[in-house]
């Protein structure tokens, strides 16, 4: 019996590796498809690799560097990231902590010798304990591990091997300058090729992953008004499937995106400008866009809670509030809409219609509590069951915790806007018509008079005399009876304004 199962598995054992390779083939397209930027950044490195192995290939080049020609090659592959930020911090950091450390490395051997073949491995134990000791506990620092975590590192491992190793060779300058030549030349390779050839920016993805985030949250509050005051009977059948729809999930992303705009804002400081973003773009601003739409976030991870809470029946009370709390969810949603579309088009905010979606949804709230102020005694004379009202009146209350959130945003957004100087697109909507003051002048001043001529078959019309100009309008053609005319016959109407 064993033996039919081990022979049946070595029958089966093809067909399982083509179903292995296809699905590897598969996933390989998938990602390849959802960012062809990978293709690039794998095909950079290996541009790299090549480039930098060329002190081996050549024998001039080679007998220059020798073996050190190798810490060009480890360099390119330790240093060279998908993004332009992240590889220019790690070779910038790696360049001048190598350039330190090697100086310093140099200077210790030499002052190690003043104490002699018996003092010297003392002195030089007491260095590296001392530097590494301090540079490790630099590390403990948010900023300094923020921004320069890499470069401490290669410092106390550079400043250990040059130390350690020019105790037993005599060269020791030439030793620091072949590694320090072949280290500076390979992170110049990644650095040039990361920003010249398709360079991704970190700026750029954090600039849209902001908007998005944003975007994300004004799905979710667009789509919770309908769904949580929906009672019809389809609706009720269709329940168990609101789990399934995306706007309910899409407020997870935003909770989860804290570590990665980080990553980016670190990153994107080390950048310098490119298209619409400048030198000293204020990245940091982003950071407390973020933060602030996860705060709204976790109010909305609040809300998804009140999905299932709401009656089969509607009550009177939840009728009553249904307009109002979904105004409120409905303007603030248009109000990140329209602060995401300010991000990504990089204009001023103030050009857009979230103020005027932001005092709307305000609006919303005072007729919310206009509505329970009235509703207050008559539930309390009426003993109605407030089990049935606490929750709507906590998915209110917290969609006026939202409103907040958003009006922080938009302050946010603003501040944003007039750091990164965004460009100001002039809102016509808002400009004063310059047909509305002489139509105020003419309703004062203008004064009708019915005029009825007698033109068989003719049209209504009316007849506007303007300081002395006539302009005369069609209308439709009407039934009446005025003196002097006959029923179905042309009216005319004659308007005098000086």
């Amino acid at each position: 019996m064993e033996k039919t199962n081990v022979i049946a598995h070595l029958m089966g054992f093809p067909a399982k590796l083509k179903d292995k390779v296809m699905e590897i083939v598969k996933k390989t397209m998938k990602i390849g498809k959802d960012d062809p930027r990978k293709i690039w950044h794998a095909a950079k490195v290996g541009l790299a690799l090549n480039l930098v192995s060329l002190f081996y290939y050549f024998r001039p080049l080679y007998d220059g560097f020798g073996q050190s020609a190798i810490w060009a090659v480890l360099t390119v592959v330790v240093v060279f990231e998908f993004t332009a930020g992240a590889t220019l911090s790690k070779c910038l950091n790696r360049g001048f902590a190598t350039l330190l450390a090697g100086a310093l490395g140099v200077g210790a051997k030499y002052f190690a010798d003043l104490f002699g073949k018996e003092g010297e491995p003392i002195v030089l134990g007491f260095l590296i304990f001392t530097l590494g000791a301090v540079g490790t506990f630099t590390r403990f620092f948010p900023h300094m591990k923020r921004k320069y975590d890499y470069g401490i590192l290669i410092f106390v491992l550079t400043f250990s091997l040059v130390t350690v190793s020019g105790y037993r060779v005599d060269e020791i300058l030439e030793l620091a300058h072949q590694r320090l030549t072949t280290i500076l030349v390979g992170a110049a390779t990644c650095m040039i090729i990361s920003l010249v050839v398709c360079p991704v920016w970190a700026g750029e993805d954090l600039h849209k992953l902001v908007c998005g985030n944003l975007d994300k949250l004004a799905t979710f509050l667009e789509g919770f008004g309908s769904e949580y005051f929906s009672f019809s009977e389809i609706e009720e059948s269709e329940k168990a499937s609101k789990e399934d729809k995306g706007f309910l999930q899409a407020y997870k992303a935003v909770l989860n995106s804290k570590a990665t705009e980080e990553t980016l804002a670190n990153f994107a400081w080390w950048e310098p400008g490119h298209g619409s973003f400048r030198l000293r773009h204020p990245w940091k601003q982003y950071l407390k866009i973020g933060v602030l739409a996860r705060e709204c976030a976790c109010h909305l991870q609040a809300l998804t809670s009140y999905f299932n809470s709401n009656p089969q029946a509607p009550t009177e009370f939840h009728k009553r509030i249904e307009e109002a709390c979904t105004r409120m969810s409905m303007e603030s949603s248009k109000a990140l809409k329209e602060l995401a579309s300010s991000i990504k088009t990089m204009t001023q905010p103030s050009s857009s219609a979230a103020d005027t979606h932001l005092q709307n949804s305000k609006i919303a709230v005072d007729d919310f509590k206009s509505i329970l102020a009235t509703t207050k005694t008559p539930l309390l004379s009426n003993k109605l069951d407030l089990l049935e009202i606490v929750p709507a009146i906590t998915v209110a209350s917290i969609l006026i915790d939202v409103i907040n959130c958003v009006e922080k945003i938009s302050e946010a957004v603003e501040e944003l806007s007039v750091k990164a100087h965004f460009k100001k697109v002039k809102n016509k909507e808002s400009s004063p018509s310059p047909k509305k003051q002489p139509q105020q002048q003419l309703l004062h001043r203008g004064i009708v008079k019915p005029v009825v001529d007698d033109v068989e078959g003719g049209d209504d019309s009316v007849v506007i005399e303007i300081c002395g100009g006539t302009v005369v309008a069609a209308v439709a053609p009407a039934e009446v009876n005025s003196p002097g005319g006959k029923k179905g016959e042309a009216q005319k109407e004659s308007v005098n304004i000086c």
